[in-house]
């Protein structure tokens, strides 16, 4: 508990403005909330673990919409509010009357009468993700403020086709807790490089959210892809502004092992191209299966040419003193486990298991820190209280 009255110390140094606002993306998020949000994550996560209760809600209802598959995001956010005190209710939009024509900005207000917080995913539209969650935001905020919603449910970003921020944060939490602070951060080197994959389509958001959370903290982040590979231009573009603001450094590597030369951190992921992306979208709005398969084929066979980019001991020994921490946002395409060949070689990914497995867990305590924040003012009050002895 000295562990949490420390981190209570520190978040009272933090001037935060998070009451009544939605997490949507990390960078449009000032520093001292970041910072705030991850002890407020920590201190969740050693109340847990000492078997404190952390319900702050009396009542109330938190509404999940994932409109692609999920694990890891979707048992963390049921932990998150159910460790809170809410109600969980998951929107299934084949059974509800969206598929009778039911609009946006209906379906927002219908779902939010005694809600706290609404968690979306939705990333397999370039272009449509974000957008989708502002448009429910927009309503949610008209009801409120036409008297329809006594109050207006918090939005929380649970992966969009932009960002991936409670991945993002949950990772910064892990950096955190292995360097031994945030400002420990500060010159080590983390590779976010593609990788190959056996599949094709898998969204930008998590590479974006990276390079977009870590240059802010004064890491030296490299990005390596293969020509062709690259992500959101804004979104590299908010990256080198972040760094030069952070006094890190941001670059652009043509090869994995360029990137992992002197890396502390690697965090080998592969995703789909930009350009792919752009043209998946219509494709996928149109329901034209023929165009999407063909579009398929093309994709693998680029793939195939990238094989080489794998995670592998050779490519770790190039690390700093050969012995770099290895994330994944999981689950990770494993050579000879999951798949023929993959993101990563089997006895790299074994090395590191755990540590993967210690990196994802710390998402529910920041998905609940989201909220905490976000629906009651003095949340450090709340924090207080539910550490008291």
């Amino acid at each position: 508990m000295n562990t949490v009255k420390d981190s209570l110390a520190q978040l009272a140094a933090l001037k935060t403005y998070a009451f009544g606002r939605d997490f949507l993306l990390t960078w449009e998020k000032p520093d001292p909330e970041i910072r705030a949000l991850a002890l407020v994550a920590e201190i969740l996560c050693e109340l847990h673990r000492a078997g404190r209760p952390l319900r702050a809600f009396e009542s109330g209802l938190a509404v999940s919409i994932f409109r692609d598959n999920s694990t890891r995001t979707r048992f963390s956010f049921a932990s998150a509010v159910q460790a809170l005190g809410l109600g969980l209710a998951d929107l299934d939009e084949g059974k509800s009357q969206i598929a009778h024509g039911e609009t946006v900005r209906e379906t927002a207000n219908m779902i939010s009468f005694m809600a706290e917080v609404i968690g979306i995913r939705d990333d397999m539209y370039l272009g449509e993700g974000n957008a989708y969650m502002r448009e429910v935001a927009r309503a949610v905020q008209e009801g409120f403020d036409e008297g329809v919603l006594h109050q207006r449910p918090t939005l929380v970003n649970l992966q969009c086709d932009i960002d991936h921020p409670t991945q993002s944060m949950a990772d910064l939490v892990a950096l955190k807790r292995h360097f031994g602070s945030l400002e420990a951060l500060r010159g080590k080197k983390i590779a976010m490089s593609w990788a190959y994959s056996p599949s094709y389509g898998k969204p930008l958001s998590v590479p974006q959210g990276i390079i977009g959370l870590m240059t802010r903290f004064g890491m030296n982040v490299t990005l390596a892809h293969p020509e062709g590979y690259g992500l959101i231009p804004a979104v590299v573009e908010i990256a080198r502004a972040n760094s030069a603001a952070s006094g890190g450094s941001f670059s652009v590597a043509p090869s994995m092992e360029e990137a992992f030369r002197d890396a502390d951190v690697v965090y080998p992921k592969s995703w789909a191209p930009y350009a792919v992306m752009q043209r998946r979208t219509p494709l996928l709005r149109k329901g034209d299966r023929d165009g999407l398969k063909a579009l398929e084929r093309e994709c693998l066979e680029n793939n195939a040419r990238f094989k080489a980019w794998e995670c592998d001991e050779a490519k770790m020994r190039l690390t700093r003193a050969g012995s770099a921490l290895y994330m994944h946002c999981l689950p990770a395409d494993i050579s000879g486990v999951s798949c023929a060949a993959g993101e990563v070689s089997a006895g790299v990914f074994e090395r590191y298991r755990l540590a993967t497995y210690r990196e994802a867990s710390f998402k529910p305590f920041v998905i609940a820190a989201m909220i905490l924040m976000a629906r009651f003012k003095n949340y450090p009050s709340v924090l207080r209280h539910l550490a008291k002895d």
